[in-house]
């Protein structure tokens, strides 16, 4: 059977999303990062990033992991795309040029976009993690202004990014635009990225997600 390893908490969440989008039965393991526990290695620790059944699976100790049919695969863009192209049907490219599309897309979302989401994400917290904090927010808000607008010119012709259906590509763009919500004047600023996000988090395999996500300890 289909097994994904890692919390929800993490970069598995776009799998996991992947999966259930699919509608594909598969078996979950929370594998949890190692950083994360006050002591990895104490008796009864959960399954971690650094334990020897997970390093199995996955030697580079990173969440997440997915193995299926013999395959075993690490990095989160890798495998959502893998199980969008086997799995997905509509979800995944219909010929090679959307096939490019996607990837471009997911790449776009992780170079661009991922790293000045979370710095919002982290730096606009109550109590923000050291090196962390509002100055760093603001100047990675400023710096997504940007690619903002770039995402809400490619929404306006079908409202979605590619081949005028939801895809795999919107599920990545989404979970990776998600870290940046807290920045409620980037969305203002684009109000077809604005409309384009809540359309992809009320999609009933997002809400599941989303509920599971919110369930773990954080």
């Amino acid at each position: 059977m289909l097994t994904i390893y890692g919390v929800y908490r993490s970069r598995a969440s776009r799998c996991l999303w992947m999966a259930g989008e699919a509608g594909l039965p598969f078996r979950h393991v929370p594998v949890i990062q190692a950083y994360r526990l006050p002591d990895p290695d104490a008796p009864g620790a959960p399954l971690h990033t650094r334990h020897p059944d997970f390093l199995r699976v996955n030697p580079a100790g990173q969440i997440p992991a997915l193995e299926d049919d013999g395959l075993v695969l690490a990095e989160s863009l890798a495998i959502t795309l893998y199980l969008a192209k086997r799995h997905g049907g509509a979800l995944g490219p219909a010929d090679l040029a959307e096939d490019a599309r996607m990837t471009a897309w997911a790449f776009w979302a992780a170079t661009e976009v991922e790293s000045r989401a979370l710095e919002i994400l982290y730096g606009m917290l109550p109590d923000p993690p050291a090196g962390r904090g509002r100055a760093q927010a603001e100047t990675a808000i400023a710096a997504l202004r940007a690619p903002f607008a770039l995402l809400d010119a490619a929404l306006a012709g079908t409202g979605w990014l590619v081949g005028g259906r939801f895809t795999v590509a919107d599920l990545i763009v989404a979970e990776v635009l998600r870290y940046a919500q807290p920045a409620g004047t980037l969305f203002a600023a684009a109000p077809r990225v604005a409309a384009w996000i809540a359309a992809c988090q009320a999609r009933p395999a997002c809400r599941a997600m989303l509920a599971a996500r919110a369930a773990e300890p954080a």
